[in-house]
């Protein structure tokens, strides 16, 4: 029975990874478009909302804190052992979203600097 239950939490686990992953990865394609359509306030909140979880990864080593709980119920330390990611995208997850974030900051910074009357804001 202790195998199933923690065949269970690790499910349980893995699933909440996965919407909080889709959260923040959310954020940061939402970056751009909310720039692209002018919504700069949204775009900066955005921005802060991904810099929270930035600081959250920096505080654990650059590891997510529920990598850390997903390990207590399996030996597998494959890339995506504790989320619902292609292995592949797993493993780059941190170089393919951080470049996103970064370039999305880039194009919110260029999209307010040419919006006419919001530079002194």
């Amino acid at each position: 029975m202790p195998a199933t239950r923690d065949a269970s939490r690790l499910f349980a686990i893995k699933l909440l990874h996965s919407v909080v992953w889709a959260f923040f990865a959310g954020c940061i394609v939402a970056i751009p478009l909310a720039s692209w359509r002018g919504h700069h306030l949204t775009a900066a909140a955005l921005i802060g909302v991904v810099a929270l979880e930035v600081a959250v990864l920096a505080f654990n080593k650059m590891r997510c804190p529920l990598t850390s709980v997903a390990a207590r119920y399996t030996s597998d330390r494959r890339a995506n052992f504790d989320i619902f990611l292609p292995e592949w995208l797993a493993r780059h997850n941190k170089l393919v979203f951080g470049a996103l974030y970064a370039l999305g900051i880039v194009f919110a910074l260029l999209r307010w600097v040419q919006t006419p009357g919001l530079q002194g804001q």
